[in-house]
């Protein structure tokens, strides 16, 4: 799978803030305003899904033991440690 697009999708389903910057001129093309906002997305559950799909490399989490399920809960969040490290995830 495309590393950017599995960043792309993990962000939306944890959730992150944005910063949008806008800037108004006058007609003479000087700055008369700025504004600089940050908005929050919340996390998205059919995002999540999906990451989880397409990272699960086929293994159906539903048929998982307890123990398989905590390794893999492991291993998630060393990917997101991995993943902040390198800044390729934003929370």
């Amino acid at each position: 799978m495309d590393k950017k697009l599995a960043d792309s999708l993990y962000k939306k389903a944890v959730g992150y803030t944005a910063t949008e910057k806008t800037i108004e001129y006058s007609p003479e093309g000087e700055v008369v305003k700025r504004k600089v906002t940050s908005k929050h997305f919340p996390p998205d559950i059919t995002a999540l899904k999906a990451y989880l799909e397409l990272t699960s490399n086929g293994e159906s989490y539903e048929s998982m033991t307890d123990e398989e399920l905590e390794r893999e809960k492991q291993r998630l969040l060393k990917e997101l440690e991995e993943m902040k490290k390198n800044g390729s995830c934003e929370t």
